[in-house]
């Protein structure tokens, strides 16, 4: 049994709809009704009475729920006082972030911050971002570092965490130089001849981001896909060797663009084939006597200063 599965059933308890926790939770309906199910096979009974609407508890199910808060509120002090135990850990800084922006935005980040706020100790925690938002919300660590765009918001709750914005960051699409320096693959390409194209895998953020760039370009855009993966920087390998147009973060390419070693894959003429999105910062809002790590506190008021005055 998981520990996971215990939240996942008190968010159900508490919201009485399965699509309104797996939003909550952050998974899809489908992977929360297994991990309900999953419970309920461990406890050898049914929990949940699924003839009615809103969605209402067994017997048993009330039963665990009572437990549930029980259990988890003792992990969660048992893993204060264990923490407790490591005062030398309590001045590191603890990310969770998304593999992309812990390879680009990330180091050059930290190297301005030791710069204008002072040297900090920090953990990198490398993630997806469903896996990165989830650290965050399973209180595994101090500050989550994501993209955002309107179109693609993440479903925290105000009343319990907060956000400040870093920096920005431009999607747009990129490709590899023939001998002349021109693109190898032109944008849009035809109808008869689709470009190769170098894609994120279904259900990654930029992936979603990048269907809304096709979307809404005024141009047809004619693209054969020819590879996925969720990572930036593997779309941006194959990119280099040849292999297709890939949409990439500007701070992915910064270093090959300058050596021309990838160029934008947009003729002049065409408009509108990238989107920027923000680069931000979220914790949870302390509350009572759950003070954050004094140097996560302080890089907080930093960051909430530095962002406001910009």
């Amino acid at each position: 049994m998981e520990t996971k599965w215990l939240e996942d059933f008190v968010s159900l308890a508490e919201t009485r709809s399965f699509s309104r926790s797996a939003q909550l939770r952050h998974v899809t309906q489908p992977a929360f009704s297994r991990r309900i199910q999953a419970l309920e096979a461990w406890a050898g009974t049914d929990l949940v009475d699924r003839s009615s609407y809103p969605t209402r508890l067994t017997p048993a199910g009330e039963t665990l729920y009572a437990q549930s808060l029980e259990m988890l509120q003792a992990l969660q002090s048992t893993r204060a006082m264990l923490r407790g135990h490591s005062a030398a850990g309590q001045d590191v800084i603890e990310f969770a972030v998304p593999h992309t922006l812990a390879f680009t935005f990330f180091p050059a980040w930290v190297s301005s911050l030791r710069e204008k706020f002072g040297p900090i100790k920090s953990r990198l925690i490398a993630l997806n971002v469903h896996d990165a938002v989830l650290r965050l919300v399973e209180g595994g660590c101090d500050l989550l570092i994501a993209y955002h765009h309107a179109s693609q918001p993440f479903q925290l709750d105000a009343d319990r965490y907060e956000m400040v914005t870093l920096g920005e960051e431009v999607l747009a699409p990129f490709c590899r130089p023939d001998a002349q320096g021109e693109p190898l693959f032109k944008l849009p390409g035809r109808a008869g001849q689709p470009l190769p194209y170098l894609g994120y895998a279904p259900g990654a953020y930029l992936g979603r981001v990048t269907d809304l760039i096709l979307k809404e370009s005024g141009t047809a855009i004619h693209l054969d896909r020819v590879y996925e993966t969720d990572m930036a920087e593997g779309l941006k390998v194959m990119a280099l060797e040849g292999h297709g147009v890939a949409f990439l973060p500007h701070s992915a390419v910064k270093k090959e663009l300058r050596a021309r070693k990838l160029v934008s894959a947009v003729p002049p003429e065409m408009k509108g084939l990238e989107m920027a999105m923000d680069v931000r910062a979220y914790r949870e809002k302390p509350v009572g006597q759950a003070a954050p790590k004094g140097t996560a506190q302080a890089l907080w008021g930093y960051l909430v200063a530095h962002s406001t005055a910009s």
